[in-house]
């Protein structure tokens, strides 16, 4: 007897996988929402894990399948890729450089797939949504995938047993790059903004009333999983919205700063608040070890830099901390950006650096661009980009403390502002055949 979540879940996959060949952008939410919430590792997959079906690999060859049927149909404009997908090739080169040329990896990735295969499975993917997703209709279903793919871990986080907890921190929830709590927690964080601008653009009530829930139990999550790193994220992320928020719905944000504030304190527990003030305290010995550990992994990866400005290699960063601080062998660099400029060398890092730097420029440019656009669709489109803007900050920050570099989350918040781009300039051609119709009809 197949329970109804087994069914809900079972006909979502099948509408997914067999409408991308028609709807390539349904393979997109799809693949995007079995990444988020991980199903594999929840109770009402179990009845069809004998079939042994690979959800992502199918949604993402049904979404490729799609592609090509529907090529004629997809609207990503003259340019096949923009700047900002170069510089992901160009970085996806010298991660194949990296993996051919440097020293073997050794014993991590024995069992899960080796850095350079994930993140070019990540790069297919990447290109895939940024040519899928290029309109504001496909990109508003996108943001609302995200919505409650955000509900939907929260509620699970606010119903997961006592056993789930491994030193008071929930762990083990989500999909496969969610594994430990800090990154759950960042890809949460993330997740408020959008929620956020959901709630200013939706309207009809029912979608608003959708995103309140799904803010506070994203919040909570955030709680149970204890992230320093989650927090800070989030404060970066209300500064950089205090400063950059759109004039027409300054007050509102306000208000929802505020609110969210005095929501996320409710939500707090002593354990939580204990944890926030090692980030603060300036005297070493009231730092706990995990805190402390992080500068010396840090201080060993710029050593690693001057040793190996060309970098130590894709994935050797764990068989190579050893050699310099001995007692953390193993250990993982606990920074995105050590990591990569450690592993990748100063090139990597400098194409990595100009990626981010395109992104936020690109929603920079949107919302400066839009008034070309009535009014209505105007401030649509400045909420995307400064939504978009705010969960790329958030991430970012995170990223100084979680490793994040291969993680499909963060490139997928990277790579957004190339869709919103390809949906500004759809919308701006839509608008001006309508309107240059209309005058011909005059």
């Amino acid at each position: 007897m197949f329970s109804i979540k087994s069914i809900i879940f079972i006909g979502l996959f099948s509408v997914c996988a067999i409408g991308a060949v028609f709807l390539p952008h349904l393979g997109v939410y799809g693949y995007l929402a079995d990444y988020s919430i991980g199903p594999y590792g929840q109770w009402w997959e179990v009845p069809f894990r004998g079939l042994g079906i690979r959800y992502s690999f199918t949604l993402a060859l049904a979404t490729i399948m799609g592609v090509v049927l529907q090529y004629r149909k997809l609207r990503f404009g003259s340019a096949v890729f923009q700047g900002q997908e170069i510089l992901v090739l160009l970085f996806l080169l010298v991660i194949w450089f990296s993996f051919l040329g440097g020293s073997s990896t050794v014993v991590r990735y024995s069992t899960v797939d080796h850095p350079a295969v994930k993140f070019t499975k990540i790069a297919v993917f990447l290109f895939l949504m940024t040519h899928i997703i290029t309109d504001r209709n496909k990109l508003d279903g996108l943001m609302w995938v995200f919505v409650m793919c955000a509900l939907i871990l929260g509620l699970q986080a606010w119903d997961m047993p006592r056993r789930s907890f491994v030193s008071g921190r929930l762990e083990g929830l989500g999909g496969a790059d969610f594994a430990e709590s800090n990154f759950l927690a960042a890809f949460m964080a993330a997740m408020l903004p959008i929620i956020g601008i959901q709630l200013l653009r939706a309207r009809k009530w029912r979608y608003k009333l959708l995103c309140l829930p799904a803010a506070a139990f994203a919040a909570n999550t955030i709680v149970l999983c204890r992230s320093r790193g989650a927090f800070v994220g989030i404060f970066m992320g209300c500064m950089a919205a205090i400063l950059m928020a759109p004039k027409r719905h300054r007050k509102k944000i306000a208000v929802g700063l505020v609110l969210g504030a005095m929501g996320g304190l409710y939500v707090s527990d002593e354990q939580f608040l204990e944890r926030l003030t090692t980030i603060v305290v300036s005297e070493q010995e009231e730092r706990d070890e995990s805190a402390m550990s992080r500068f010396r992994l840090w201080n060993a990866g710029l050593q690693m830099v001057y040793d190996h400005p060309a970098g130590i290699g894709i994935g050797n960063w764990y068989q190579t901390i050893g050699r310099y601080i001995p007692e953390y062998e193993g250990k993982d660099s606990h920074n995105t950006f050590v990591k990569c400029i450690a592993e990748l060398g100063v090139h990597g890092f400098f194409l990595f650096a100009l990626i981010i730097w395109f992104a936020l420029n690109e929603t920079r440019r949107i919302r400066k661009i839009s008034g070309r656009l009535p009014p209505e669709m105007e401030h649509d489109f400045v909420l995307l980009a400064f939504g978009i803007f705010l969960s790329i900050v958030i991430i970012l920050t995170c990223g100084l403390t979680i490793t994040m570099i291969y993680m499909e989350g963060l490139w997928v918040l990277l790579m957004l502002p190339v869709c919103l781009r390809r949906a500004y300039e759809n919308a701006v051609m839509d608008y001006e055949a309508e309107t240059n119709a209309c005058d011909s009809e005059k």
